[in-house]
């Protein structure tokens, strides 16, 4: 049966406004984030042995990402303190976000983009009005990236400026923001076993952890899912370690193609290991063909229009499911984080050569 845990006359991520950092309710920023649709898989779990698989759909988030609810939370709090220009880096969906809310809020907004983050991501932060960079490395080399932290964090220390990162590390009050996902599962599906979740740095899955926790200290869930982390074999800063009971993240040189998942520092890694390990949840390194064959799946057979990071919690939970490591009946979650439409190669990939013919209007009377 369906809880609710926040004020149900708000349709934005505010009803859970006593659950996550306190913001006036006049600095609040919305674009309608949030109340995000799960549904339930018709073919794909079924196919694979599962009875009980289901899709957090944050697609359907204003900017097309769960980074949505980080940005409406960091830029709120923003306007709450007065400060008028946002320092960000982002491979691609959380500047998106962030550039989209600083517009609503007339908030000057500046973005350090990975080197690979995909054009069509980059094209949404300028239509939005931000100004963005590449820097040759960032998000590829742990060392590099390092710096280019670092030199951020000098840059906004400006009395008027702040540095948003979509991880507990940098934006601990915009981090809040993901949470409401981890208490819009709980109304949704009281009872889930599992919850799959992609880790670039491990943000989102300690956010889902916490909000389980937060529910089960006040009474108001009698049982948590395990978080299950996913990562690409490419990226595998968090998935293995937890897996193999490693108390430490580690950094890596990234070798992975999956945009939003190509984070080679370890960021909120050490905190992703120890939050999510006592859910009871494990690590999941799934390889990029294996995401890729899911984002096509998920579009063909669910009609779920995915990222390729959007479609590696199911990577994962196929994966798992072919090994034999998931009970038939098990109620499992699995995260899709952002749209097809935020990367544009990826969706070349995925259709091949396929096309839309000219025909002539005649051409219609010989088509049964």
């Amino acid at each position: 049966r369906k809880r609710e845990f926040g004020n149900s006359r708000s349709m934005s991520i505010w009803r859970f406004a006593d659950l996550i950092a306190p913001v006036p309710a006049e600095a609040r920023v919305s674009l309608g984030e949030g109340s995000t649709p799960l549904i339930r898989s018709r073919r794909i779990g079924p196919a694979a042995g599962l009875n009980n698989l289901y899709f957090k759909l944050e697609t359907s988030n204003p900017a097309g990402s769960y980074k949505d609810r980080f940005a409406c939370v960091a830029i709120s709090d923003m306007c709450a303190r007065r400060k008028t220009r946002v320092i960000a880096t982002s491979s691609g969906n959380a500047g998106a976000a962030l550039a989209a809310y600083s517009a609503a809020a007339g908030i000057e907004c500046h973005i350090a983009v990975a080197e690979t983050a995909p054009d069509s991501k980059l094209r949404q932060m300028l239509a939005y009005g931000a100004q963005i960079f590449r820097i040759r490395g960032f998000g590829l080399d742990p060392d590099l990236s390092e710096r280019a932290f670092d030199q951020l964090r000098r840059i906004a220390s400006r009395a008027d400026s702040a540095l948003h990162i979509s991880a507990y590390t940098f934006s601990p009050v915009g981090m809040t923001g993901v949470q409401t996902i981890g208490y819009e599962l709980a109304e949704q599906l009281p009872e889930l076993d599992q919850v799959y979740a992609p880790a670039g740095s491990g943000g989102l899955c300690i956010a889902l952890a916490r909000a389980y926790a937060q529910l089960l200290d006040r009474g108001l869930l009698a049982k948590r899912p395990a978080i299950e982390v996913v990562q690409p074999v490419g990226n595998d800063t968090i998935a293995t370690p937890l897996a193999t009971g490693a108390e430490r993240a580690r950094n890596v040189v990234v070798e992975t193609k999956i945009s939003g998942l190509q984070v080679p520092n370890v960021i909120d890694g050490h905190q992703a290991l120890a939050e999510c390990r006592a859910t009871g949840g494990s690590g999941h390194a799934v390889p990029d063909e294996l995401i890729w064959e899911t984002q096509r799946q998920l579009a063909r057979d669910e009609g779920v229009f995915a990222e390729p990071a959007g479609a590696a919690a199911l990577a994962a939970v196929l994966q798992a499911a072919s090994r034999g490591q998931l009970r038939p009946d098990a109620r499992i979650a699995c995260v899709v984080t952002g749209t097809g439409f935020k990367d544009e190669s990826a969706v070349a990939r995925m259709i091949g050569d396929a096309t839309a013919p000219m025909i002539e209007i005649s051409d219609l009377e010989h088509m049964e």
